[in-house]
């Protein structure tokens, strides 16, 4: 049985008609119009993704069957218990799928991820947003070539300002 999705592609513009712009026909995909099935034996596949963590971590450190979440059609992801040291709350994640009719199960990608509660570093902010008044006139002195600490330097007088010195009382006399 042939499916839409599995059915040839056929163009009707006209043969004289210019091949569309790979930007216009690729902008735009198609609209999906149901949501995709869980597929029962990649469901089941819960030790062939287990597997799948062999090269990634020790048998030890991947810890319970969590739950499985439907990606596509015929691609779901399996997520374990982290077993590892200062990983609580983190999952083991193990994408796998299936070619159409088919029973064997493919491991498509691995890894590690952060779950409900786990510890993770704060928000990244610029340091521009992080420094305080203290560090900003510290760093203002070093650039001007100041001694960080020191007072700021007087402002020099205007030349039209400046007298001429009075004589010595030795000199006046």
């Amino acid at each position: 049985m042939t499916t839409h999705d599995d059915a040839p592609r056929v163009d009707h513009r006209s043969p004289d008609a210019e091949p569309a712009p790979a930007e216009e026909r690729a902008a735009v995909p198609p609209a999906r119009r149901r949501a995709p099935r869980r597929d029962e034996l990649l469901a089941a596949a819960v030790d062939a993704a287990r597997a799948g963590l062999a090269g990634l971590a020790a048998p030890d450190e991947v810890g319970e069957h969590v739950d499985v979440l439907v990606d596509d059609d015929r691609l779901l992801t399996h997520r374990f218990a982290c077993r590892m040291p200062g990983y609580a709350g983190w999952l083991w994640y193990v994408t796998i799928a299936r070619a159409p009719r088919a029973k064997q199960v493919t491991v498509c990608e691995t890894g590690l991820m952060a779950g409900e509660g786990s510890l993770v570093a704060p928000p990244w902010v610029p340091y521009a947003e992080r420094v305080n008044e203290e560090e900003r006139e510290r760093l203002k002195a070093v650039a001007e070539g100041r001694v960080p600490g020191a007072p700021a330097p007087e402002a020099a007088p205007d030349d039209a300002a400046q007298t001429a010195p009075e004589p010595a009382a030795a000199d006046r006399g």
